[in-house]
């Protein structure tokens, strides 16, 4: 099992100091990678419900730092350090600079870029942005990702899609990854399983909270579904990276049915959840340290790595 953890993005420990503290800690006690989410502008007032949350509203005041900001100054400061997106909402930018800044990211940490992806939920944000029809986000998202694939790979490029074209354009350096950086889908609507199963390199759902349990048999029929529309793709669903992420929303809210939460408890509780979700097919493990000041953050990832993983071992 390889393990992850969020950055802060936003908030009083969303600093340049505190930030690259916990990933270099996070990076010396030999966790695999760190996550970084995506918002640019919050509207004052949100009728769109945040789906991770039981009251349907998302934990930010309005501040939040720039994902590829963020990026490109914890790449500069690690070595080893899997650099995601958690994920990258892909309407809001424009497809051809973000594939250019994606690809220099990965080239600049030395091929350390797994790009995450989503369609977003906020819809006064897409509007702020001037992005894409918020309807529409899906097929958007889709295209994105299919001038990213080329632009990675092919130059001169040329493009006619139903959202965007371009005509015999270079858009090099390649990434240093082959093919391309891995694309990592989140969510777990349908939709985002039959995206996953025709562009995605993994899945990367949030699970483990009250607003979005996905307990171990749940976990089971979605990646039983995820096979067979892979399959029905002509795409080897044994080649997609399975990530799971665990935040810490609603945290004294047990499961639906009132049994305690997935990734809480003991030690010895936490561990035996990792061995079970190990054995239904999750490959990585994305846990939240984030606390009120990073020195709570750091004693977290700390207490995880003595008290957890070698119980798993």
């Amino acid at each position: 099992m390889r393990y992850g953890f969020y950055l802060p993005t936003r908030g009083p420990t969303a600093t340049r100091t505190d930030i690259l503290r916990l990933a270099r800690e996070g990076e010396r006690l030999g966790l695999h990678s760190a996550m970084i989410a995506d918002h640019i502008v919050f509207p004052a007032e949100s009728d769109s419900p945040y789906p991770y949350t039981l009251d349907g509203k998302h934990p930010g005041t309005g501040d939040a730092l720039e994902t590829f900001s963020i990026l490109g100054v914890v790449a500069g400061a690690t070595e080893k350090l899997r650099l995601v997106t958690s994920v990258l909402v892909l309407p809001y930018r424009n497809p051809v600079l973000t594939a250019k800044m994606v690809a220099s990211l990965d080239v600049l940490s030395g091929g350390r870029v797994t790009l995450g992806v989503g369609v977003g939920w906020l819809k006064e944000e897409f509007e702020a942005l001037d992005s894409p029809d918020f309807g529409r986000r899906g097929a958007v998202t889709d295209e994105w990702i299919a001038i990213f694939k080329q632009l990675w790979s092919q130059s001169p490029a040329t493009f006619d899609g139903k959202f965007y074209k371009y005509s015999d354009i270079r858009c090099e350096p390649f990434p240093l990854q082959k093919p391309h950086p891995p694309i990592w889908v989140g969510g777990h609507s349908k939709a985002a399983l039959r995206r996953t199963a025709r562009h995605g390199d993994g899945w990367h759902p949030v699970g483990a909270i009250a607003a979005s349990p996905l307990p171990p048999q749940e976990m089971r029929a979605h990646l039983q579904t995820l096979k067979q529309l892979t399959e029905a793709e002509g795409r080897d669903f044994s080649k997609l990276t399975i990530s799971y992420k665990a935040p810490l929303y609603d945290t004294n809210v047990p499961d639906r049915d009132g049994t305690r939460r997935s990734f809480s408890g003991t030690p010895d509780e936490i561990a035996g959840d990792i061995r079970t979700f190990a054995a239904i097919g999750v490959h990585e493990l994305i846990f939240d340290f984030r606390g009120n000041s990073i020195d709570a953050s750091i004693a977290g990832l700390q207490r995880f790595a003595a008290d957890v993983i070698p119980l798993v071992d």
